[in-house]
C-alpha cells in the first residue's frame, strides 16, 4: 500500500517540484515513502540516476508534505552523493526503506562485481527541521578469502558502536545529512587502518 501511495505522489507531486529537482521519472531508481517530519502526512524520499554517460553517482531527493498547499515540496536535494552510476548492475542497486520511527534508510551495496562485497546502510532522521545521519551500519567480506570482511554499527549521535564483534565508544556527533562524509564513520569504525 505504502509503494502505491508513494507513486501516486511521484506522478502528482514531482511536476509541481521539476524546477528544483528535474529528472524524468523513469530515472527514479527508489522510493520510500513515511512521515520523515512526524507531522502526520506522508511524505517521500526518492533516488533518481545521474544522466547516462555523465559519470555522475546518483542522487538523493527528499520531499516532505505541505498540506496546506497539497503538494509535495522539495527539501532536500542531494545530486552525485548516492554510490553507483548509470547502468546500475544488479546486486549494485541502492535501496530506501521507512522505519516505524518516521526515519529512512539509505543503503548502498556491492554484491555482484568482484570479489570484494559491501553494504552500506545509512539511517538518516528529520531534526531540527534537517535530515541527519543518526546511524551507520557496513559489512563486507572478500568472496576468496573468509577472513577477508569487516562489520560495524555505529549510533553517530552517542559515538557508540560494535566494530567486529567488540563494543566501542568514540565522539558523539550530530552531522547534516548534506554535511556527511562516510570517512566520518569509517574512522569511528577502525576500517580505514
Amino acid at each position: 500500500m505504502k509503494s502505491l501511495i508513494a507513486a501516486l505522489l511521484v506522478s502528482v507531486a514531482l511536476p509541481a517540484a521539476a524546477g528544483a529537482a528535474d529528472f524524468p521519472a523513469e530515472r527514479v531508481l527508489t522510493m520510500a515513502s513515511g512521515d520523515w517530519d512526524k507531522d502526520g502526512t506522508i511524505d517521500l524520499a526518492l533516488i533518481a540516476t545521474a544522466e547516462e554517460n555523465s559519470g555522475e553517482d546518483s542522487g538523493l531527493y527528499i520531499y516532505l508534505n505541505k498540506p496546506t498547499e497539497a503538494r509535495l515540496s522539495l527539501a532536500l536535494s542531494l545530486p552525485n552523493t548516492v554510490w553507483g552510476s548509470p547502468p546500475i548492475m544488479a546486486g549494485q542497486e541502492p535501496e530506501l526503506g521507512a522505519l516505524a520511527n518516521g526515519s529512512l534508510t539509505l543503503v548502498t551495496k556491492n554484491e555482484s562485481i568482484g570479489r570484494d562485497r559491501w553494504r552500506q546502510t545509512l539511517t538518516i532522521a528529520y531534526r531540527n527541521f534537517d535530515f541527519i545521519v543518526a546511524g551507520y551500519t557496513f559489512s563486507s567480506y572478500d568472496t576468496l578469502d573468509p577472513n577477508g570482511g569487516s562489520e560495524c554499527d555505529l549510533n553517530v549521535l552517542t559515538g557508540k558502536g560494535k566494530a567486529l564483534g567488540q563494543p566501542f565508544s568514540g565522539k558523539a556527533q550530530f552531522v547534516l545529512l548534506k554535511d556527511w562524509k562516510d570517512e566520518i564513520a569509517r574512522s569511528a569504525c577502525g576500517l580505514d587502518n
